[in-house]
């Protein structure tokens, strides 16, 4: 039997974090809402298989809009952040997240009808992208991503990735944010994040500009790669349909959300 996109025990992890529906009057007749489980499922599956809203089989019990509507309210809501919070802190928990090093890189996504967070893409000539930038820890558990125009510079993504890790509870104590040392390319090279990262008790470990290559940071950077080839095999992050930033946002976070909930799973 095949795998069910959301199965029972990531439905009740997420369950709990959706907003209560609205009060309905005992004299109402009309349409009910729609499922919100099964509007869940849509949502999934058009991440992963890339189709448009309105192509969603009508096999699935729910419209194809209603599920792009229930994306930007719960995104709105803030459900997908706190899914994020909630699946980092189960695997904080279970010690499963590596805090003796992040790794930070970003990878650029064609945008194929522009719309906010879009820029000229120096990779693709000049059409219109953006870039999703990533931060994992040493294992490549996505600790926070986020989008920008495929015109910015890796480098200026730095400060905003780190600041917006959660605080990842699991453990008794105070919450953790900060991992030990931070690992990136030549492309975040930069003495003033440097002394940033240094203030924050973070060791950078940031490639240099024009030295030879053989530093043997690649040999750990890999696992930011890996991460980012699991959000590009989702086809709606492979390739950016959504006009609204924060729309792709809302499924680069679920993205995210769900290579965590993967590491949860039992190997």
């Amino acid at each position: 039997m095949a795998r069910p996109l959301i199965d029972d025990e990531l439905w009740a992890v997420i369950e709990p974090l959706l907003p209560p529906p609205k009060p309905r009057r005992k004299d109402h007749t009309g349409r009910k809402p729609a499922d919100p489980r099964r509007c869940l499922t849509g949502i999934v599956f058009v991440l992963k298989t890339g189709i448009q809203w309105e192509d969603v089989p009508v096999e699935m019990g729910v419209c194809g809009m209603t599920c792009w509507r229930r994306l930007r309210d719960w995104h709105a809501a803030g459900v997908w952040d706190k899914l994020h919070a909630e699946l980092l802190a189960r695997l904080r928990g279970a010690d499963r997240i590596d805090w003796s090093r992040a790794v930070i890189d970003s990878s650029s996504v064609r945008a194929v009808h522009a719309g906010e967070q879009t820029g000229p893409s120096p990779v693709d000539r000049r059409k219109k992208g953006s870039k999703h930038h990533i931060l994992t820890d040493g294992q490549g558990v996505p600790l926070a991503a986020h989008i920008t125009g495929a015109n910015r510079h890796d480098s200026t993504q730095l400060r905003p990735l780190v600041q917006s890790v959660p605080p990842v509870r699991g453990k008794r104590g105070r919450p953790r944010r900060r991992p030990k040392a931070l690992l990136g390319d030549r492309a975040y090279d930069s003495e003033p994040h440097r002394r940033w990262l240094r203030a924050l008790r973070v060791r950078p470990r940031l490639a240099r500009r024009r030295t030879p290559h053989g530093s043997g940071l690649g040999k750990q950077r890999w696992v930011v790669e890996r991460t980012i080839a699991w959000l590009h095999q989702m086809r709606r992050l492979h390739t950016r349909f959504e006009r609204r930033a924060d729309i792709h946002q809302a499924f680069l976070t679920l993205g995210c959300a769900l290579i965590c909930w993967n590491h949860l799973l039992p190997s």
